[in-house]
């Protein structure tokens, strides 16, 4: 791995993430209170996990304040990113067209999705056929 590269998150860590990204940055308390519905994970479990996460280099701690707050030092795109490429590689053998078609084989796609989709694939298409020119 990359020495710039933050190591892949576990589960629970997405999870934790997903808080930050959408609030920017959360005390444990505030991380805890969204998750609990979700999770049902308890306060101190939060809490080790964010503090790996921290060693980890997945959040940043701001300890100026007497609550410390917490940031996430990763994008979610970047994080998104990773997961897709350790995906596309382990399970659909660097096919990416293979991954595609799992998902829409598995997962309900609504009419609005499959235009974006074959858009995305037109444009894709001819910036590919822009390259080969």
């Amino acid at each position: 791995m990359d020495s710039e590269t933050p190591p892949r998150p576990t589960d629970a860590e997405i999870a934790i993430l997903r808080v930050l990204w959408a609030r920017g940055a959360a005390t444990v308390r505030e991380v805890h209170e969204a998750l609990k519905g979700e999770r049902g994970t308890g306060y101190t479990t939060v809490l080790k996990l964010m503090q790996i996460m921290t060693e980890k280099g997945l959040v940043e701690r701001d300890v100026s304040r007497r609550s410390h707050v917490y940031r996430a030092r990763v994008g979610e795109t970047e994080t998104q990113d990773q997961l897709v490429d350790d995906l596309v590689l382990k399970a659909f053998g660097g096919s990416a067209t293979r991954l595609v078609m799992r998902a829409l084989k598995t997962a309900e796609t609504s009419r609005e999705e499959l235009e974006s989709l074959r858009s995305l694939l037109n444009s894709l298409a001819r910036a590919r056929d822009g390259e080969e020119a």
